[in-house]
Order: C-alpha cells, then structure tokens, then sequence
C-alpha cells in the first residue's frame, strides 16, 4: 500500500529533513514550509519513525483540498475514504491550525472536520454511535491559505522524545535540535566533539547516537503499533535492520559545564541511551577548557540573557569565548544563540549563519570554520 507521508519539521529544519530522507532511500520528497512530503509503505512509517532525528513526527496525508466555507470543509472531508484507517472503535481526536485562511476559527474547524469523518463512518459501518475506546488515531486539520491538508499522526508523542531523557535542568534542547546542529556541522566520528555549555548533554549524547549509528526512535514506541491494520513485522524488521547497523567506535565525545547536578543528568540521560562510554563529561568553566586533540568541532547552545542569566552577564560570556578560539586555532565553532549582535562580541564574522527556532525563540546558528587538516601522503 503506497501512502503519501509528510515528515513535519521545525522551521529552518525542512532541509536537513529531507536529506535524513533520501539517505534512507526516499529520493522523491518535496520540501515546504514546516514539513516535508515523501511516499512510502508500511515499512517506510516503521523506518522513518525509528530513523528520522531531526523530523517532529511523521503523518500520512489523507487528502488536501480548497476550503472557503464550513459547508465545503465539511463536505470535502466526508469525501475521504477515512474507512481505510479508522477502525469502528478507533478514538480520533482533531487538532487544527490555521494560517491566512478565511476559516480562522480552529475549534470550529476541528469540530466540522470531527463531524465529516463520524457522518462518513456512520455510513460505512452501518451504526449511528461509536465508542472511541480502541487505538488512537490522532486527526490534523492544517488550514494555509485556504489549503486544507487532513493527516493522521503515526508517532504519537513527538519524535524528539528518545526515551532517555527524563531529568530536565535548566532551558533544556530539544533532541531534534540537538541532533540538527550536530549534523549541519557535519561533524566526523573520527574527530574531537565539545559542547563546554552542555547542560543535561543533549548535544553531546546526540552525536554519540550519530556517529554510533544508532537509530534514535529504538527505545520507544509509536501510535502506529497499535494500530489493527498495520503489519506488526514491519516494526520488528525495522528494529533488527537498525539493531544490526549499530556500531561500536571510539568517539572523541566531550560534554562540560559548571554545574555538578547538570553533569549528573547528562550522565543519567547518556546511560539511558546507551551512549555513556562515547562521551566523557567533566566539570569546567569553559574558559578552563582545553584539548589534546589538534582538530575538533564545539558545538553549543549558549545562554541567550533571556532564560538563564541577564543580558550583561551573557555578553560577557560571548567575550570571553575568545579565549577557546585562542586555545583551539585548529577546531571549528559552531555556536546557537537568540542574541541579534553575537559577532560583535565574539569578535568575528560568522563564516556562515542559519536561522532555526528553538521551540518559539528564534535563533541563529553561527558557524566559523578552522582550517582543514593537512592531507597524509602515504
């Protein structure tokens, strides 16, 4: 059975999405705003669930029309074949959003479009009433410019939940993020990680999980197996292909902070995905950082004045970070914050900058390459 799937995406992130995509193999995608279109078949929703790090979830795409009036957004949606996924028990709660559309009013829509699929269902299984005690089958109505796309969610909770992050200290990354910096660093396994600001490590467990190979969905579960329909195989097979791709390097992983108890959550969080013997977390103001490896990669998220210490404060610290530049001539910095003049401080032009949004707050992603390691002439 081919289905037209959609990957959503935090903005900024469509890109990276799309190509963690094609790297497993689906080369017909299509980038928009916040998501990402593919097609696939049951083994395609069990990979790219297990797979995906830096996709918010995956959803299969039931039908997209125009809608101007409740009276046609109603009688579109009866319109889809929603039988072929609902079963006469399924509970399937409506969500909604809507951007420059003249159906503003989401609970409105929510309500028009949860009432299409029961007169439509009531239809094809021949009863007036349904009980909604069976799986879940959780209902989007997207509203953009009048589009309407109605999709069905086939993670359940949002795919930056791994599963092995359960203490949260202060302003927490999310996974997704944390895995996004780590790949538009194009870091390599066989060279040097730091993140000195690394809080309950998300980033520093994150790029262990990459450069071992470790497909970041492994932990948990998803909405879709416990669907009647789907094939229970699919998420067996998928599991074992990705068990059977782990690897087993010696990585340069290093995670530092200041605070004791943001190091014993990054410990507790790399044991629970399985990643403590690739990263070594130590306590250490990062102005005190240093390390033996000539060429490496820092990639942090940094205080931003807005949630942790004032502004002031923060500006100092953006200041100071010289002094790892000094110490690291070789390494290349890769640095996200929200502060609109970061470079004045740092005191260099950013090579290359990104805009990505953690969570509401927007960010930039400022990146400053060192120097390529010399060739080896054998």
């Amino acid at each position: 059975m081919k289905l037209n799937l959609i990957a959503t995406a935090a903005f900024g992130l469509e890109a990276v999405v799309a190509l963690e995509l094609k790297k497993l193999g689906f080369n017909d995608v299509m980038v928009e705003n916040g998501k990402v279109h593919f097609f696939g078949d049951f083994a395609a929703i069990a990979r790219t669930n297990l797979w995906l790090r830096t996709a918010d979830r995956v959803q299969i795409k039931v039908g997209e029309f125009y809608a101007q009036s409740f009276e046609e957004l109603f009688t579109k949606t009866k319109a889809l074949p929603w039988e072929q996924f609902l079963p006469e028990n399924a509970k399937f709660p409506v969500e909604g959003k809507a951007v420059a559309s003249k159906l503003m009013s989401v609970s409105d829509c929510q309500a028009i479009v949860k009432k299409a699929i029961v007169e439509r269902l009531k239809e094809k299984y021949y009863t007036s009433w349904f009980p909604e005690d069976g799986p879940e089958f959780t209902i989007e109505v997207s509203l953009l410019k009048d589009l309407a796309t109605l999709t069905i969610d086939t993670s359940g909770a949002g795919l930056h939940k791994r599963g092995y992050r359960k203490l949260t200290g202060r302003a927490p990354l999310r996974e997704t993020l944390a895995a996004a910096l780590v790949l538009l660093a194009r870091w390599r396994e066989d060279r040097a990680l730091s993140d000195p600001f690394c809080g309950s490590g998300t980033i520093p467990v994150e790029a262990a999980l990459i450069g071992q190979n470790i497909a970041p969905g492994l932990k948990r579960e998803f909405a879709f197996s416990k669907w009647p329909w789907f094939p229970k195989k699919e998420l067996e097979l998928a599991r074992e292909e990705a068990r059977s791709k782990q690897r087993n390097l010696k990585l340069l992983i290093y995670g530092s902070d200041i605070s004791e108890e943001e190091l014993s959550y990054a410990r507790y969080h790399a044991k629970a995905a399985g990643v403590e013997k690739s990263i070594r977390f130590f306590k250490k103001d990062f102005r005190e950082v240093s390390f033996k490896e000539e060429y490496g990669w820092l990639i942090s998220n940094l205080p931003y004045g807005e949630r942790i210490g004032d502004v002031r404060e923060v500006e100092r610290l953006y200041w100071d970070l010289k002094t790892l530049r000094e110490k690291l001539p070789t390494w290349s910095f890769y640095f996200l914050t929200s502060h609109p003049v970061f470079e004045k401080f740092y005191g260099r032009k950013a090579d290359k900058r990104r805009k990505l949004y953690n969570g509401k707050i927007e960010t930039q992603f400022y990146q400053f390459f060192g120097p390529k390691p010399p060739k080896i002439i054998l």
